[in-house]
């Protein structure tokens, strides 16, 4: 899987999870530690990677866009706030979200619970209110 770690986390999520085998970026490996999410979101969709993030604002961001991709892990829980524990956690779901991800997902990850929604989201019309 590829991914993009967002500043909201450590650098350490990145080198732990490319030593599992994954292909990790950190934002601050492309210099973009202030970069805005949006700039974020543009890069993973450009290298099909999936943003890693605590971040909520990017939960806000999938549903404005009501895009496919890229697809966004955010943890919820500030008992979570160690890379490794951070990474143990995605490695533990990766098998049940891959696909998910793969095609367009939110996953909400927390350390005993996981939320998933295919993207896009979207707003309800007002016919089907």
């Amino acid at each position: 899987m590829n991914f993009l770690i967002d500043n909201a986390l450590s650098p350490r999520v990145a080198a732990e999870l490319r030593a599992a085998g994954d292909d990790a970026i950190h934002v601050l490996d492309y210099g973009m530690h202030a970069a805005t999410d949006e700039a974020v979101f543009e890069r993973a969709a450009v290298e099909s990677r999936v943003v890693v993030s605590a971040d909520t604002d990017f939960g806000t961001l999938l549903a404005l866009r009501e895009a496919i991709s890229p697809s966004v892990i955010l943890f919820r829980a500030a008992s979570l706030r160690r890379a490794h524990d951070q990474v143990a956690l995605i490695l533990r779901a990766l098998p049940s979200i891959d696909t998910a991800l793969q095609r367009g997902a939110i996953v909400i990850l927390e350390r005993h619970r996981l939320r998933l929604r295919d993207l896009p989201i979207t707003r309800r019309r007002e016919e089907d209110i």
